[in-house]
Order: structure tokens, then sequence, then C-alpha cells
């Protein structure tokens, strides 16, 4: 199910096999938070783009359309016309992201919806339930993610009360699959790693969910309100700790910097709404660093975005005519910068791996990083 197929350092170059697709690590998921990329981006301009495998929201799915609905039409594969993998989170993260409208208890977490105001309850099992009438790949298991911050007695419970949460989800997920019914048997879960900025909390956590045997394991609560030098020690003391012979993945980062860093600490997957979010807003990505296409002096630059990037933005539109549009408030350059910003993404990635391989990653990394502090310098 996952082979390392070379190191360098502790990076590692592996594939994951799945039933919707082989996935080759370290990758990075591109975010379709409700079964859609914002910037209008189709799950066909993701195949030409060179995606491996979507993310989708549980908690967002749940409110609306609604997972039951989903199922009937075939589950989210289906229903959004994709048949690569799919990972969905578990709705963990808004007990963090809605601390305002939620409340914990053991037995799970009645949250009040950001849309409407209606009470929703979600535990272990339910959490489990909506994942898998999705029928996504990768199933997380439900977690809190607490801030980087909490105190030292608040997170000893919380990581606590995660690890038997974990278990809850483990059961029910084995009962789901079983199901003649179930949209996908082969549903695979991830549990998620928590702590804190503590390192021994960290460490004993990762030690207990190692031994529970799961398809892969995650580092949540991270890139929540802590330094980049936090996070990346918090790497360093706990992926050790963590199974070699799995798919390791750090959730909602980051930076092509924070990617780089933390794949030399023996990260495979990612994910995070920066490229889609900052496309959006005519932020773009190069390798040197990003650039805002509305500053005046793009206004009669007609290169592309990047030399010799093959995005569909790159290959037949200059940054001026990009400009333009946004300037215009027109879609298409929303879309266009969205579209470049994801396959720079997915294809920085590519070049990780291909590093990886010819064993020189710690190298590469130092270069990518220092073009991105000189132009940053500038």
């Amino acid at each position: 199910m996952y082979k390392i197929l070379a190191t360098s350092g502790n990076a590692k170059r592996a594939e994951f096999q799945t039933v919707h697709g082989t996935v080759q690590t370290p990758v990075f998921m591109n975010v379709g938070t409700v079964a859609a990329i914002k910037g209008a981006v189709a799950t066909t301009d993701l195949k030409e783009i060179d995606t491996q495998i979507e993310l989708s929201n549980t908690y967002h799915l749940h409110v609306r359309t609604g997972d039951k609905l989903i199922k009937e039409l075939g589950g989210l594969h289906k229903f959004m016309n994709w048949d690569k993998p799919i990972l969905t989170d578990s709705g963990g993260f808004q007990v963090f992201s809605l601390a305002g409208l939620r409340k914990i208890k053991e037995e799970g977490v009645t949250f009040q919806s950001h849309i409407d105001g209606h009470k929703i309850f979600m535990g272990p099992e339910e959490s489990m339930q909506i994942q898998s009438n999705l029928g996504s790949t990768i199933a997380m298991a439900f977690d809190e993610c607490a801030p980087a911050k909490a105190d030292r007695d608040y997170v000893e419970k919380s990581v606590a009360r995660t690890t038997r949460w974990l278990n809850r989800c483990k059961k029910e997920m084995d009962r789901l699959n079983s199901l003649e019914d179930t949209v996908n048997p082969h549903q695979m879960l991830f549990g998620i790693n928590q702590g804190a900025v503590y390192d021994d909390i960290r460490i004993e956590h990762a030690k207990k969910i190692a031994e529970m045997d799961l398809d892969g394991y995650a580092v949540g609560g991270l890139a929540v309100g802590e330094t980049h030098e936090e996070m990346y020690h918090v790497l360093d003391v706990t992926v050790p700790y963590l199974p070699k012979d799995k798919p390791t993945y750090l959730m909602g980062v980051g930076t092509p910097a924070n990617i780089l860093e933390a794949v030399d600490r023996g990260i495979d997957f990612f994910d995070c709404v920066y490229p889609s979010r900052n496309g959006r807003h005519g932020h773009v990505y190069t390798k040197f660093g990003k650039i805002n296409l509305f500053n005046a002096k793009y206004e009669k630059d007609l290169k592309p975005i990047e030399e010799g990037c093959n995005c569909p933005a790159c290959r037949n539109y200059s940054r001026a005519y990009i400009r333009h549009l946004l300037k215009a408030k027109e879609m298409l350059g929303m879309r266009l910068c969205v579209l470049h910003n994801l396959y720079f993404y997915n294809h920085l990635m590519t070049d990780i791996r291909a590093a990886i391989e010819a064993g020189n990653y710690k190298s590469f990394k130092d270069e990518r990083l220092y073009l991105l502090k000189t132009y940053d310098k500038k």
C-alpha cells in the first residue's frame, strides 16, 4: 500500500496505492472544501494541471448539500466527476476554527452551524458515518485541534480525549466498511497526532497512535499560531516516532518554504488553501517568490506569470492581460491565477520527488530557499 522508492536524508519518495489510484509522494492535495476548488476550477482542470489528490471538507459538505444526499447520488467521486483519490478531513478542525460556535464533551462536539445557526452534533462515529457516506478514499479521524499556545493542562486532557476518539473512529470505520451498501468498502483511516508545542506530549501521543496500525498518520495542530521555527521543531521531535512504513501528512501547511522544510523532515502529504486563496486576490507564485499582479508595474508586462511555466495561464496569457482581467473584476482573471498557483504547487512536488530520487534533496532545498529569500530582499 505504501512503498518507499528512495530517500535523501529524512526526505522520502514513495508510492501510496489506493482503490482510486496510486499517489506519488511527496504530494500536495488541492483543496476543494465543498467539492470544488474556489476560483471556478473544474475537476477536468485539475487533471490538466496534474493534480493527484483532492481534499474536501466533512463538516461543510454535511451542512450543505448533505452527505446522505451525496451518498444517494453515488458518492463524492461520482458527484464531482473525479476518479482519482479524495481525502476528507474529519470536521475536527472546525472544533478549533468555530470555537465561538461549539461545545466539546466526551461524546463529541455540538456545533452551531455557521450557515443558519442550527445545532449539529458530531462525534467520532458521526464523523466516520459522514465520511463513509461521501465515500472518500481517505477519511481523517475526528480530533480536537487545540490552539498552539494552549496551556499544558488543557492540551494534556485534549490529547487524551483525541486518543479515545481515535479508538472509536477505528471501530466505527471497520463497521462501516463491512456494510453492504457502503460507497467505498476500502476507505482508509488516518490518525492525527496532537500536542500543541509540547515535545513530550507530542512524542507520547505519536507512540500511542503508532501502535494502532492505521493506514496513515497526520501531524495536526500546526500553522495555528506558532512560529515556523516552532513548527519545524515539532516535526523534528515527533515524526521519528510515527511509523516509517506509513504515509505522514502535515495538515494545513503551507507556503513553498514550509513544504520544502517539512519534506526534509519526512512529510509525505500536504494541503493548504494558500494557492487558491492567494490566486483569487491576484497573488501568484513563482520560484522567486510571490508577486501581486495588481501592482502597476505589470500593466504593460507581456511576459507570462513565470517564464517556462506550462500552466494554462502562462501558456496563453500575459501578466498585463491577467492584471487587466483582475482590475476589471472579470472572473477569468481569478480563475487563471488559481490555475497557475495550483499548477505551481503540483509541479513543485514533482521537482521535490525528482531531487529525492537523485539523492540531492538537501542542495535542492537550499537552492530553492535561497531564491525565495533573495527575491524577498529586493
